[in-house]
C-alpha cells in the first residue's frame, strides 16, 4: 500500500525522546478526554475502532489534562506507535501545538511555543473542569500506513509528574486498481428523505397500475445501493450537521457539529479538525468542490462539506469560511439561499437590517488562533459584520446571480469559471409555492419578496456545467432541503413535491454522468425526519374534505380502501394539483401536535430563520388549521415533528458504484468514494 501523504504532504516524522520519566504518584491528575475519539480510551475495548482515515488524511489531536491541584500542565508529546511526533517541521510550525488553560476566574489561551497569553476572547474552556485544567492540541496529523494505530498523549505538570492516556485510530487503505477512477463525485442528498419520502414522491410523480409503477422515479434507476445507519457520535439520531459530514470526513461528529471532533473549548471554530473529501481531493487531485442546496447555504448540509465549527448555527462564521478558505477546499460553486449573511451589517445590530436583511454579526464570526492557521493553512478571519462578502466573492471571480434570470443569463455567451448564486434572504421558495408561481398563482412568493428563484434542476445542471470545466474533476453536493423542513412541520404535500423536485435534480446527474462515464452519483439522506407513513388514501373527494375540513380519521381508507391514488401531471412535471380526490395520506410517527384537514395551506407554515415571513403563514402546526381541523397528538414536545434513526436508502450510479451495496455505516460511504476517486474499481 503506497504512502499517499508523503508524496502529496512532505510531512516529516520525527523520532523524538519521550519526555522525562517521572515516577507516578498517586493524585487525581487524569486526561478527561482524547481525540480523534476511541472506545480505548473511553471504555479500554480496542474495537469496534471508531476513528478511520484516509491514507494522508489530516486531522487533529488533542486532550484535555486536568492536572493535581496546584498544578499547570507545561509540556506535552503525542505519539503514534511509539514515536513522537510533530506536524510540519519548519519554522512556521513553532505554533502548531497549543495549550489552552483555565487559570482561577481568568480564561486565557497560552500559546505553548512562545509562552505568551492570547487574550482571545471566548477561548476558555466548558464549565466544569477544575483549575488549571488544560486543553493541547497538535494539528494536522495524518499518516500514510495502513492498519489501527495507538496514540498516547503523555503531558507534564509543573512538579514534573506526568500523566498519559491511550486511544486508538485506523488508515484504511486504498487499493490501487489502475486507471479505472472517478473523477467527479456528485453526492446528491435528499434531506430528510426516508423511504417513506420516496416511496410517496414515486406514488404522486408515476402513479400505479394494478399494483405495479407506472414509471420509476430516476433515482430508483440506480442500479445499485443499500441502506445507511445515520447515528451520529453523541445520539442515535442525528441531526443534519454529522448527518452529512460523516459521509464526507469518514469519520462521526457530535449533533450540531461539522468537520470536527468534539472538545472542551468554547470557541466554536478551534475544536480538532477533520479533513474533509472536498479538501482531500483538492489537495490530492486539484478537483473543485460544487455546493447547491434549497436551504440557506450557510445550513448544516452544505456547511458540512467545507466548513470548520463546533456550531452550525454561526451563520456568519460559517459563509465567511466558504470563501476565505476556498484554497483548501477549491469551492467553485455556491448556490442557493442566504443572502442575509453576505450583506453588510455596520452597526452589528441584532435585529436584521430594514434596508437589506443582513443578519452578519460579530457574535457568530470568528478569528482563529496561530495553531490551526498555522497547522492548517486557513485564513484566520476577522469578526467583521460590516464584509461586503457578495462583493468579495466577486472579487474572487465569482460570476453573482441574485435570481433565475440573472442565472441564465450568466450562461448565454460562456460558462463562468466560478459562481455565487443567493436566490433569497434564507431559505428558497419551497417547491409547491415556485411552481404554483410559474403556472400564474405568484401569491406567495411576492409575499417572500424572491419569485424569480431557479428550480433545483436547473441549478444542478448550472452548477455541473461551471464545475465541469475543471479537466481534475470536482466534488459536488446538491441538496433537496425542504423535504426535511416540511416534514418538520407536517407539511405533507409540500414535502412530497420536494421529493419530485429533487429526483428532478437526480435525472440531470444521471444524464450527466451517462456522457461522462468517469462520475459517481450517490443519492441519499443525511437522516429519515418525522417517521413519515404512508398510510393509505382519503376514501372521499377533494370538495369533501374541504367541505369537511375536521372529517379526521372517517376519511382515512386503509387497505383496500386505499386503492391507487392518481395525480395527473403537467407539462413541467409537477401534478397540476395535490387536492385530487381519493388523494394520498401521509401519518407521523415522531410528530408533535398538529391540526390535520388532509388539504395543503395556502401559505406554507412559518419559517423561522427568514428574516421577514410573510405574514399569512401560520406561525406553526399547533395552529395550522386550529379553526378547522382535528387536533392529533403527537409523540414529542414541542411544534415540531423530528428526526428518527431509521436507516435510509443509498442509490449509487456510474463508475465505482458497485462499491457500495448491503448495510452501511454512513461514514463507511466516504471510503468507499476515496477507493473510487483515489485508487479506482476494476
Amino acid at each position: 500500500m503506497p504512502s499517499i501523504h508523503l508524496a502529496r504532504r512532505s510531512i516529516v516524522m520525527l523520532i523524538a525522546t519521550a519526555l522525562t520519566a517521572t515516577a507516578l504518584n498517586a493524585h487525581a491528575a487524569t486526561v478527561s478526554r482524547l481525540v480523534p475519539p476511541s472506545e480505548l480510551f473511553t471504555s479500554g475495548n480496542p474495537a469496534p475502532v471508531i476513528a478511520r482515515f484516509l491514507p494522508g488524511q489530516l486531522f487533529d489531536l488533542q486532550a484535555t489534562v486536568q492536572p493535581d491541584g496546584g498544578q499547570a500542565i507545561v509540556n506535552f508529546a503525542f505519539s503514534v506507535d511509539g514515536q513522537t511526533i510533530t506536524n510540519r517541521g519548519s519554522a512556521a510550525g513553532l505554533a502548531r501545538t497549543s495549550i489552552v488553560t483555565e487559570t482561577g476566574d481568568a480564561s486565557v489561551c497560552v500559546d505553548a511555543a512562545t509562552g505568551k497569553t492570547t487574550g482571545k476572547p471566548g477561548c476558555h474552556l466548558v464549565a466544569g473542569l477544575p483549575q488549571n485544567s488544560a486543553v493541547i492540541s497538535q494539528r494536522a496529523f495524518s499518516k500514510g500506513i495502513a492498519g489501527v494505530h495507538t496514540l498516547e498523549v503523555v503531558a507534564q505538570q509543573t512538579d514534573g509528574t506526568l500523566v498519559r492516556a491511550t486511544g486508538n485510530f485506523e488508515i484504511v487503505g486504498i487499493d490501487q486498481l489502475g486507471g479505472h477512477t472517478a473523477k467527479n463525485i456528485i453526492i446528491l442528498l435528499g434531506d430528510g428523505m426516508g423511504a417513506a419520502q420516496r416511496t410517496a414522491g414515486r406514488i404522486m410523480a408515476k402513479g400505479y397500475s394494478q399494483g405495479k409503477v407506472n414509471e420509476r422515479l430516476a433515482m430508483d434507476t440506480f442500479p445499485y445501493g443499500g441502506m445507511v445507519m445515520t447515528a451520529s457520535l453523541n445520539s442515535i439520531v442525528t441531526d443534519s450537521a454529522p448527518g452529512m459530514q460523516n459521509y464526507v470526513t469518514g469519520n462521526k461528529a457530535n449533533n450540531n457539529q461539522e468537520g470536527v471532533f468534539p472538545d472542551d473549548t468554547l470557541d466554536a471554530f478551534d475544536n480538532p479538525r477533520v479533513e474533509y473529501l472536498s479538501e482531500y481531493l483538492h489537495s490530492l487531485q486539484g478537483k473543485s468542490l460544487g455546493v447547491v442546496t434549497t436551504a440557506d447555504v450557510f445550513d448544516a448540509t452544505p456547511a458540512a462539506n467545507a466548513v470548520h465549527t463546533s456550531a452550525r448555527g454561526n451563520g456568519t462564521g460559517i459563509v465567511d469560511q466558504f470563501l476565505d478558505d476556498r484554497g483548501l477546499t477549491g469551492l467553485t460553486v455556491l448556490m442557493g439561499g442566504g443572502r442575509k449573511w453576505f450583506l453588510p451589517n455596520p452597526s452589528n445590530s441584532v435585529s436584521p437590517q430594514a434596508t437589506n436583511g443582513s443578519q452578519r454579526r460579530a457574535a457568530n464570526d470568528y478569528v482563529l488562533s496561530d495553531d490551526v492557521v498555522n497547522g492548517w493553512g486557513a485564513s484566520r478571519g476577522a469578526l467583521d459584520p460590516e464584509r461586503d462578502l457578495i462583493g468579495d466573492f466577486q472579487s474572487a471571480g465569482f460570476a453573482y446571480t441574485p435570481d433565475n434570470t440573472a442565472l441564465e443569463a450568466a450562461f448565454v455567451s460562456s460558462t463562468p469559471d466560478r459562481l455565487l448564486g443567493l436566490f433569497a434572504y434564507s431559505n428558497m421558495n419551497v417547491s409547491y409555492d415556485k411552481i404554483n408561481a410559474r403556472r400564474g398563482d405568484s401569491a406567495v412568493v411576492d409575499a417572500f419578496g424572491f419569485p424569480d428563484q431557479p428550480m433545483l434542476d436547473e441549478m444542478t445542471d448550472k452548477a455541473l456545467r461551471v464545475l465541469s470545466k475543471n479537466p481534475k474533476g470536482f466534488v459536488a453536493m446538491i441538496e433537496g432541503a425542504s423535504i426535511d423542513k416540511q416534514a418538520h412541520l407536517m407539511d405533507s404535500d409540500r414535502w412530497v413535491l420536494e421529493v419530485i423536485e429533487f429526483d428532478r435534480a437526480v435525472a440531470v446527474a444521471k444524464a450527466f454522468a451517462e456522457k461522462n462515464p468517469d462520475t459517481l452519483v450517490i443519492v441519499t439522506a443525511d437522516h429519515e425526519c418525522s417517521g413519515a407513513a404512508i398510510i393509505g388514501a382519503a376514501t372521499t373527494t377533494a370538495a369533501a374534505l374541504r367541505s369537511q375540513p375536521d372529517a379526521g380519521k372517517t376519511v382515512v381508507g386503509t387497505y383496500d380502501a386505499a386503492g391507487f391514488p392518481k395525480y395527473t401531471l403537467g407539462a413541467d412535471g409537477y401534478p397540476l394539483t395535490t387536492q385530487i380526490d381519493h388523494k394520498l395520506l401521509i401519518g407521523y410517527g415522531a410528530n408533535a401536535d398538529r391540526y390535520e384537514t388532509w388539504l395543503s395551506s395556502a401559505f406554507p407554515t412559518k419559517d423561522t430563520q427568514q428574516p421577514f415571513p410573510p405574514a399569512q403563514s401560520p406561525a406553526d402546526p399547533n395552529v395550522r388549521n386550529s379553526d378547522a381541523g382535528y387536533l392529533i397528538t403527537g409523540q414529542v414536545a414541542g411544534d415540531q415533528a423530528v428526526h428518527t434513526a431509521t436507516d435510509i436508502p443509498l442509490s449509487t450510479f456510474g463508475r465505482g458504484a458497485s462499491l457500495f451495496h448491503g448495510l452501511m455505516d454512513n461514514t463507511d460511504v466516504f471510503f468507499n468514494i476515496g477507493q473510487a476517486a483515489v485508487g479506482g474499481v476494476e
